[in-house]
């Protein structure tokens, strides 16, 4: 499944550690937007925590946004920017 996920977080340590987080799952769009495709229940269930447990709950935010093959199919953009993936790779 192909997540959008989006922070806003004011502290500069702990949006670092956010973006490092993240670019272990998906890949940058945005400063604060990432896209994460194929990741498992288990996996956004992991992110969520550790992102819990990071931000400061009276000033930052972050959002976590399902999207189905159908809609990924719909994304528009302009400028820079690339159709997200979702990377399969089969071992024979």
């Amino acid at each position: 499944m192909v997540y959008v996920v989006c922070f806003d977080i004011s502290d500069d340590r702990v949006r670092y550690r956010a973006v490092k987080l993240l670019k272990g799952l998906g890949r940058r769009v945005q400063k604060s937007v990432f896209e994460c495709t194929d990741l498992s229940e288990h996996q956004l269930l992991v992110l969520q925590n550790r992102m819990e447990a990071l931000i400061d709950h009276g000033s930052d935010s972050v959002r976590y946004y399902r999207l189905c093959k159908a809609c990924v199919q719909e994304v528009e953009w302009t400028g820079q920017g690339e159709m997200p993936r979702q990377d399969r790779f089969m071992v024979v």
